[in-house]
């Protein structure tokens, strides 16, 4: 597929200090993708250059093959045929469902404004809803006025900034299913900027994860998983803790849990950190291997074990929460790693 959008070596900064540092990445058309970070790793700033409220000290982002902002300025946020949704909604309070989404349009014919505001309504689930206001809709409703404002002038790229943090976990978890399959119905290429992994995970065609201004790994949302690039990727998504290792003969690493196989080009002798999730940990209760619990933490369906090894070092299992274990029991476990995580100590 052609590249929609290009950020080619992006820098910003905040009166002295650098938010964005020499950042790039391909967004192409149709595609769905998230940035990823911590609070106050530039993420937002990215979306700020690419919408056009953030100029740029360095780099350009072009849009459909067109240059839309470099160093030197660029067009203005209404040229740039994108749409934006913001945190907080950004409804008009004292404009009805339907003036709101009309908002977005320009220039168009009373009627044909009409059709559209009712067609993108009916898409996003709040069809009858057109002479509401928004005090009158609950926290998705509003979600989803907002989404379908942004969506009614047809644009090029959506950007979404935090769109789901002020929402209940349960709502979240909804809404967030029923918008990506939303863009992905109409074809929509979108960006999305989020601290929250799922989030990110279910808008994840591409994964970029930020670190003080610049992306360590830009990837499948598996990827990012399950082949972290660098140690802090490793650490910041999902779960987990690191083992120690060293490197022996036959390309493998002995740690207290087991010898692995997949030494990752290391020589023999090198000291290395091990990847551990909890879902690498498997109770059993006729292994003859067994460490202790010293944390659990009830998840519903699932338990988080954290458990301590004979050394003191400490894992992490998950465990179906019919098999409920007091703080303080030995547990049965089994080492069952499908990609195997190494880095040097």
């Amino acid at each position: 597929m052609p590249a929609l959008l290009e950020v080619r070596g992006i820098s910003c900064r905040y009166e002295r200090r650098a938010a964005v540092v020499d950042t790039s990445f391909t967004l192409e058309q149709g595609m769905v993708a998230s940035l990823l970070g911590p609070s106050g790793c530039g993420k937002t700033t990215v979306l700020r250059a690419i919408a056009g409220f953030q100029a740029l000290d360095a780099g350009s982002i072009h849009l459909s093959g067109h240059c839309i902002a470099d160093r030197r300025g660029g067009l203005p946020p209404e040229r740039r045929k994108l749409s934006m949704v913001f945190q907080d909604h950004a409804l008009f309070p004292h404009l009805s469902v339907e003036k709101n989404v009309a908002a977005g349009l320009f220039a168009r014919a009373a009627a044909e404004t009409r059709d559209i505001v009712q067609s993108i309504l009916e898409k996003v689930g709040l069809a009858g809803m057109n002479h509401r206001y928004p005090h009158e809709l609950s926290g998705g409703q509003q979600q989803r006025v907002a989404l379908a404002r942004a969506l009614a002038p047809s644009p090029q790229l959506l950007l979404m900034d935090e769109p789901f943090s002020n929402l209940d976990p349960d709502l979240r978890e909804k809404l967030r299913q029923e918008v990506y399959g939303l863009l992905q119905d109409i074809g929509a290429t979108c960006l999305l900027v989020t601290h929250d992994q799922q989030d990110a995970f279910t808008f994840g065609e591409r994964v970029g994860v930020m670190r003080d201004g610049a992306i360590e790994q830009w990837d499948t949302a598996y990827r990012v998983y399950h082949e972290p690039a660098t140690r802090f990727v490793a650490d910041f998504i999902g779960e987990g803790v690191f083992i120690d290792g060293v490197v022996s003969a036959g390309n493998r690493i002995d740690t207290e849990l087991a010898s692995l196989r997949g030494a990752a080009g290391h020589p023999p002798g090198t000291r290395v950190k091990v990847l551990i999730r909890p879902d690498d940990i498997i109770h059993d209760d006729n292994s003859p291997r067994c460490a202790t619990i010293t944390q659990r933490a009830f998840r519903g369906e699932n338990y988080l074990y954290t458990l301590a090894l004979p050394s003191g070092a400490e894992i992490l299992s998950l465990v179906p929460s019919h098999h409920n274990h007091a703080v303080g029991e030995d547990l049965g476990i089994v080492l069952d790693i499908d990609h195997l995580v190494v880095f040097p100590a």
